[in-house]
C-alpha cells in the first residue's frame, strides 16, 4: 500500500479523487488547524450545493467548518441523494446517501446548525408532488410538499399503463421515458434515459418502466430502500404534470389507470 505523499498523488502530482476528501482532513489536522484559519481569512461565508452527495471524510471536513467563524451555508434535497463523491468509500456509511438525514439532525439536535424545510415545488403537479412524498416512508420524517404548479392540461397526475399500450401512450403524449439502467425496459422500443441521468431536468410527461421492487412498491406498498427510492423520486419529481408507470394486471391499486 502507497504510503506519504504518494497515497494521494500520482506521479504527476494530481490528487487521486478517490482520496480528495482525507487529504483535505489530514491536513487539517497536520497544520494545527492553519488551514482553517487561512480559510477563516479568506471568506465570511461559504455555500454548498448539492450537500446530499456528500460522502466519506466530507463529513469531517464539514465538522471543521462547522466548529470555524465562517458562516456556513448548505443546500441539497436528501430525496434525491442518488450520486456520491465517493461511492465505493467505507468512511462514515452510516450516512450515505439518504442516510445524510441523520448527519444534519444530529447536528441541529446538538444546536450546531439549523435545518430549514423547503417544501414548495413550482414543477410538479400536487397529484405528482404527493406521490413523490410517499416514496419514502412516514418513518424518515419528512414533510409534505406543496405544489405551487396550477396548469390544467387534461392529463394530470399519476397513470398506471398497460404494457399494451405502452406504444400508444407515448405516440399521443411524447412522454419522456425513464429507466433505472440500461438493462431495464427491453421490451420496448423507446428513447430511454436513466434515473440518475434525468437528475436536474425537468419534463412536461414521464413514462417510467419500473424495476420489479418499484413495482412491488406501487402494487404491495413494500418499502424501497433508501437508494433506489431515492432514484425513483427522481424519475417520479422530473415531470411537470404527467408520471405514467408500465405495470401490467394491478388490482386494488389507488392509482388510476389509463386506456
Amino acid at each position: 500500500m502507497a504510503v506519504g505523499a504518494a497515497r494521494f498523488l500520482s506521479k504527476s502530482d494530481a490528487v487521486y479523487r478517490a482520496e480528495l476528501g482525507r487529504l483535505a482532513f489530514e491536513l487539517i489536522g497536520e497544520t494545527g488547524g492553519a488551514l482553517i484559519r487561512r480559510l477563516e481569512g479568506v471568506y465570511d461565508e461559504i455555500l454548498i450545493d448539492e450537500v446530499q452527495d456528500l460522502s466519506g471524510y466530507d463529513w469531517e471536513i464539514l465538522d471543521a467548518l462547522l466548529e470555524s467563524d465562517i458562516e456556513i451555508r448548505m443546500v441539497g434535497d436528501i430525496r434525491q441523494s442518488v450520486l456520491s463523491t465517493y461511492p465505493r468509500g467505507t468512511k462514515n456509511r452510516k450516512y450515505a446517501y439518504a442516510e445524510a438525514i441523520k448527519w444534519f439532525r444530529k447536528h441541529e439536535t446538538a444546536g450546531r446548525l439549523t435545518i430549514a424545510e423547503s417544501v414548495e415545488t413550482w414543477r410538479c403537479h400536487q397529484t405528482i408532488a404527493t406521490f413523490s412524498d410517499s416514496i419514502f416512508d412516514r418513518s424518515w420524517g419528512f414533510p409534505a410538499t406543496k405544489s405551487l404548479n396550477e396548469r390544467a392540461t387534461g392529463h394530470d397526475g399519476v397513470f398506471l399503463v398497460r404494457s399494451e399500450h405502452v406504444q400508444t401512450y407515448v405516440a399521443q403524449f411524447q412522454p419522456q421515458c425513464l429507466r433505472y439502467n440500461a438493462n431495464c425496459g427491453k421490451a420496448f422500443t423507446l428513447d430511454y434515459m436513466n434515473f440518475r441521468v434525468a437528475k436536474g431536468a425537468t419534463f412536461e410527461r414521464v413514462l417510467i418502466v419500473p424495476t420489479v421492487k418499484i413495482k412491488k412498491f406501487v402494487l404491495e406498498d413494500k418499502e424501497l430502500e433508501p437508494l433506489l427510492a431515492a432514484e425513483f423520486y427522481v424519475a417520479v419529481t422530473r415531470a411537470a404534470q404527467s408520471v405514467a408507470i408500465v405495470i401490467d394486471g394491478a388490482k386494488d391499486v389507488s392509482l388510476p389507470r389509463w386506456s
